[in-house]
C-alpha cells in the first residue's frame, strides 16, 4: 500500500483572495514504512506573500524570486501522487489551494480527489481526542514525536512530523501489544531495548477478498440489528 504525507505552504489563507501555493513537501510510505522517495518543491506565486504568512513560515517573496511556477512542477507532481492514499492535516486547506493551482492551468488535470484518495488526520484526531486541541504541534506532543526543530512551518518537515504522527495514531493493536509486552518485561526484572536491523523484511499484509468484505458487512448487519446500541463499526465515520 502505497500513502504520500503531503503539506504545504501559502501565500495566504484563501483563493478566494488570489493566494497561491508556494512549497509542496511529501514523503512516501510503503506498507508502513518511510522510504526515501520523496518530492519538495518551492513555487513562484506570481504576486506577493502576506506578511502574516511570512510569520508562520518563513519564505519571503525575494527566497522564490528565481523557483518554477506551478506550471512547470506540476507534471513531476501529480506523476508523484498518482495512485496514491494522501494523509493531510486539515486536508481540506491543501487540497483545495492544489485544486485552486490545477483549475489555472485550463483543464489540464483534473482535481486531486479525482487521482488520489484522502485521509485527514485532523478530522481522524477531532474524532479520537474530542475536545482537545489537535494541531500538528498539539499530536507531536501527545505522541511523542520529536518536533523540536519546528521553529516555522515548512512544507517537508511538517510532512516527515506528520507521517510520524498518523503512524503513531494507526499503531493500535500494536502498541497495546508492546506496551503490554514493556509491562511483563518490567514485572520481571528482564525489560531491556532492542534495536531494530535496517533490513529487518517488511511486515506481511494480507488484504481481505471481496467475498470477505461482503460476509463482514453481512455480519455487522446483523449486530446492528440484534443490538440495542447498534454496532459501533457502522457507527465510525469514514476518514
Amino acid at each position: 500500500m502505497r500513502q504520500v504525507v503531503l503539506d504545504t505552504e501559502t501565500t495566504g489563507l484563501s483563493t478566494a483572495d488570489g493566494h497561491r501555493v508556494i512549497e509542496i513537501g511529501c514523503v512516501e510510505l510503503v506498507n508502513r514504512r518511510l522510504t526515501s522517495n520523496r518530492f519538495h518543491r518551492y513555487i513562484r506565486p506570481e504576486r506577493e506573500i502576506d506578511a502574516g504568512a511570512i510569520e508562520v513560515h518563513g519564505i519571503s517573496n525575494e527566497m522564490l524570486a528565481d523557483k518554477p511556477l506551478f506550471a512547470e512542477v506540476v507534471d513531476d507532481f501529480m506523476a508523484y501522487i498518482a495512485g496514491s492514499e494522501l494523509i493531510i492535516h486539515n486536508a481540506p486547506f491543501d487540497v483545495g489551494f492544489l485544486d485552486y493551482e490545477l483549475s489555472l492551468l485550463d483543464g489540464v488535470y483534473s482535481t486531486v480527489e479525482q487521482q488520489c484518495q484522502v485521509l485527514d488526520t485532523l478530522k481522524m484526531a477531532r474524532y479520537e481526542h474530542p475536545g482537545q486541541r489537535n494541531t500538528l504541534d498539539a499530536l507531536c506532543k501527545r505522541y511523542d514525536v520529536d518536533n523540536s526543530k519546528r521553529d516555522l512551518h515548512g512544507a517537508l518537515l511538517d510532512a516527515e512530523l506528520l507521517a510520524d504522527v498518523y503512524l503513531a495514531m494507526t499503531g493500535g493493536q500494536a502498541s497495546l501489544l508492546l506496551n503490554e509486552q514493556a509491562a511483563n518485561q518490567a514485572a520481571a526484572g528482564t525489560g531491556k531495548t532492542v534495536a531494530v536491523a535496517a533490513d529487518w523484511p517488511p511486515l506481511l499484509v494480507v488484504r481481505a477478498q471481496a467475498d470477505d468484505i461482503a460476509a463482514h458487512d453481512e455480519f455487522l448487519k446483523v449486530i446492528d440489528k440484534e443490538s440495542a446500541e447498534g454496532c459501533l463499526w457502522l457507527q465510525r465515520p469514514d476518514f
